[in-house]
């Protein structure tokens, strides 16, 4: 994961930041609809700049300590700045809306996944339908549907160009999500829910998508039962499937999820091994989910271990640098933006990015997150630190860094409206602000 600094430069006094990059030809239209979002951005990194006073050796052991195993201190070497803003796709079509066109394979989503939740018992089903109710963003459904069809326009588009006609058709149908890739949508969201009631009832949260939380509202043991439910017929329609691979790849993200909350439960007090805990707990609780979902429909549609890797990765990039933002809102955001309480994460004693980059400007936050800022005052001061800073900022470079990998992976498919449509949802995962 700690690779993807490698493109910033590093110079004794500045904070690592990308190069100023001429727009491309055909980029006036996305220029202009993201202008407001894209000032802003300009404006914090001037301001970046200016205030980064980041200690070179500290960073460098915490990001060489990250996954030591999976890369080597010559990957934070490189020079070679790249501007992150995809506003023409690399088919060279402008403008590709990812929702409008990954909807068009999940209309009935909600009411199939109530239908998995069929339960004889009212109360219990009012429970585990609960945050289905369609107002959620479907990041995940939408994710694992384009990149289905992606991976089989990809797969289909590599055969033999001289099949005859009904060849040629029977190809074309294989390009559509198939039921099995659909199911796979399905099951991401109800373990991505069953994992939200299960946190609101380790965080003791009231509120979720601008509403009451389970446990507020039936308690705490009703509330693990709920969350419990739809696990189990998430694992019920994964049975379906058939295919022991996909289980497989599936079943990790549950062990991925225990492991993260575990982590997230404890702390490093050695500051150089904050970040890299912080990054693999990011992954595990958030990322893993979305990691391996894309990396199951590639397996349903495409024999090529070599496409897996590349959904694997764009769906591990993506998914770290969407927390990397949410970590982010939860400091910038109100509250009726994001649906749930802002400054959540400090008030839990969590040391999320923004706070560990002020650390590095402001030591004295040191003695707070090893008290996981218990003691009267700490979460306001803690608050001002990360306002004075720009740990907001340098979280929101390596989020931009991380959606950088994920468009570089998703490059290497064939062209497919799905393929541009998943490089937009990397810029949407930066510009989003809920």
């Amino acid at each position: 994961m700690a690779s993807c600094w490698w493109p910033w430069r590093w110079r004794r006094g500045c904070s690592w930041r990308p190069a100023a990059r001429s727009p491309g030809p055909n980029s006036a239209g996305r220029a202009a609809l993201y202008a407001p979002r894209a000032a802003a951005v300009a404006a914090a990194a001037t301001v970046a700049v200016a205030r980064a006073q980041m200690s070179y050796c500290n960073l460098m052991k915490s990001l060489t300590s990250a996954f030591r195993n999976m890369y080597g201190v010559s990957r934070f070497h490189h020079t070679t700045p790249v501007a992150c803003c995809f506003s023409e796709t690399l088919s060279g079509e402008k403008y590709t809306d990812p929702f409008k066109i990954g909807w068009r394979d999940l209309k009935g989503l909600y009411e199939d996944i109530r239908k998995e939740l069929f339960i004889s018992t009212a109360e219990l089903r009012e429970m585990s339908e609960y945050h289905f109710d369609g107002k959620g963003k479907a990041f995940r459904p939408i994710i694992v549907v384009l990149m289905a069809r992606a991976c089989n326009i990809h797969h289909n588009n590599s055969r033999n160009k001289w099949e005859t006609t009904i060849q040629k058709r029977h190809c074309w149908l294989k390009k559509n999500v198939q039921a099995s890739q659909r199911a796979i949508a399905l099951i991401a969201e109800m373990i991505h829910t069953a994992s939200l009631v299960h946190d609101d009832i380790i965080d003791d949260a009231s509120s979720r998508r601008g509403k009451h939380t389970v446990n507020k509202i039936w308690g705490e043991k009703k509330a693990v039962l709920a969350g419990d439910l739809i696990l189990s017929a998430a694992s019920i329609a994964l049975a379906r499937i058939g295919n022991t691979t996909v289980i497989s790849i599936l079943t990790q993200v549950i062990e991925d999820l225990v492991r993260g909350e575990f982590l997230q439960l404890g702390s490093k007090e050695n500051e150089n091994e904050r970040f890299a805990h912080y990054l693999e707990k990011t992954f595990k609780k958030t990322a893993s989910l979305i990691a391996n979902s894309c990396k199951a429909v590639s397996v349903l549609g495409c024999p090529d271990p070599a496409v897996h890797e590349i959904a694997y990765q764009y769906g591990k990039n993506v998914g770290i640098a969407f927390q990397l933002i949410d970590d982010v809102l939860d400091f910038t955001s109100c509250s009726e933006q994001m649906g749930k309480p802002t400054s959540a994460d400090l008030k839990l004693g969590l040391a999320t990015g923004p706070v560990l980059f002020a650390c590095q400007q402001f030591p004295e936050m040191n003695a707070m997150i090893m008290r996981r800022f218990g003691s009267p005052g700490d979460v306001d001061r803690a608050l001002q630190y990360v306002l004075q800073s720009d740990g907001v900022q340098q979280t929101t470079y390596l989020a931009q860094r991380y959606c950088h990998r994920a468009v570089s992976e998703i490059g290497k498919l064939r062209p497919s409206p799905e393929r541009d449509a998943l490089i937009q949802l990397s810029e949407m995962v930066l510009t989003r602000d809920k």
